[in-house]
């Protein structure tokens, strides 16, 4: 399945289904010009590589997708001079790494999107995450979507499928 952001109407589009999504505070932009920090979301299509949950606020998912569970510790290196960067890591870390355990539930569901991942490209972009919004508010890059939209999404979404972001 591939799964469609439009970045220009604003919706994600599974199936027959559009569901309200926001994108990052600088809008969308070519892959090849992303770069660390911009808060623009990279357009291109992204593997759906697994998915992160924090046990405290959401249930066990029924997913084929490879997911854990959330600890207090995890984050995500965004540090571009760190050899692990644009890969999970654990706090503290002596590099810069984002906290995925956040208490404004944004990341209450991760999933994880192959966006320069293999191999990663140091400043060229990290955490590019679907996640939960906040009343649709920008994000730093990603594409969020209401939350319990988000949970629906993880038990149809299969190892195979792919986010087209456009």
């Amino acid at each position: 399945m591939i799964i469609v952001a439009d970045t220009t109407a604003g919706f994600l589009h599974v199936g027959n289904r559009s569901i309200k999504c926001s994108i990052g505070r600088s809008g969308a932009i070519e892959a090849a010009l992303k770069r660390e920090g911009d808060g623009a979301t990279p357009l291109g299509r992204w593997p759906v590589r697994g998915v992160l949950l924090r046990p405290d606020r959401v249930c066990a998912p029924d997913t084929k997708l490879p997911w854990r569970w959330l600890r207090p510790d995890d984050g995500w290196s965004d540090g571009i001079t760190d050899p692990a960067y644009n890969g999970p890591v654990r706090h503290p870390h002596a590099h810069s790494a984002e906290r995925l355990w956040r208490e404004d539930g944004l990341y209450d569901v991760i999933v994880v999107l192959g966006h320069n991942d293999s191999p990663p490209v140091a400043g060229a972009g990290s955490a590019i995450f679907l996640h939960c919004w906040r009343d649709g508010a920008t994000t730093e890059g990603c594409v969020a979507v209401e939350r319990d939209a988000l949970v629906a999404l993880v038990s149809e979404f299969q190892p195979a499928d792919l986010m087209e972001i456009v």
